[in-house]
């Protein structure tokens, strides 16, 4: 019973069906299955076949988002499951995560989010028009690993510079590994400012941030 049911889990992700995904959980919880398994059997082994789809081009934008809003509303009806049970899924990291201070640009960065908190990181969003301190603030109080920031103008992206620095000065440089990203960002870029990566989508994003905290 289980086996087929993890692959209808699946299977639901990949079709881009969120209500099944939802109706799906549910019968699984209903039949006594671990919410554990749910994740790791079901539902992830989905999200990676989405994102593979996604890597070759088979599947675009719209696809990821689907799959990802799906998983986001299993993890809704698992989490107090899991609560219950004491068990927690294994964080693979702390992320904090925005759009810098001047830049309104919203979906990319909460792609990122998405897919990052769909593949066990655990994601603070702080939106968009971020001000330096604030991400500084937050992962002060997150004990954040991953720091993300996002910038979509040419204009806004010595922002992500300034962020690096204030980490600096305020001494948490070391405790946390800084992703950029956004359309006019480059890799020779991210070296200037002194990042440790740079993404040019949602699913080498999620592959960045598991190389940086493993």
């Amino acid at each position: 019973m289980s086996n087929e049911m993890y692959q209808k889990l699946a299977q639901s992700l990949i079709d881009g069906d969120p209500d099944a995904c939802v109706e799906l959980t549910q019968q699984a919880l209903a039949a006594g299955i671990e919410p554990m398994a749910i994740i790791r059997e079901g539902l992830m082994v989905g999200m990676n076949v989405v994102g593979e789809k996604f890597g070759s081009g088979e599947y675009f934008l719209p696809d990821l988002i689907i799959a990802a809003d799906g998983m986001q509303q299993a993890m809704a009806l698992l989490d107090p499951e899991l609560t219950a049970r004491r068990q927690q899924v294994e964080s693979a990291g702390t992320v904090v995560i925005g759009t810098v201070k001047g830049d309104i640009h919203e979906i990319g960065k909460s792609l990122v989010g998405t897919m990052l908190s769909a593949n066990g990181f655990k994601v603070h969003d702080l939106g968009v028009d971020v001000p330096n301190e604030k991400f500084i603030d937050k992962v002060k109080e997150t004990g954040a690993n991953l720091l993300g920031l996002s910038a979509l103008l040419t204009t806004t992206m010595t922002m992500q510079k300034q962020v690096v620095e204030a980490l600096q000065q305020a001494g948490l440089r070391g405790q946390v590994k800084v992703m950029v990203g956004g359309a006019p960002v480059t890799r020779s870029w991210a070296e200037e400012i002194g990042a440790d990566g740079y993404a040019e989508d949602a699913m080498s994003a999620v592959a960045l941030a598991r190389k940086l905290v493993s």
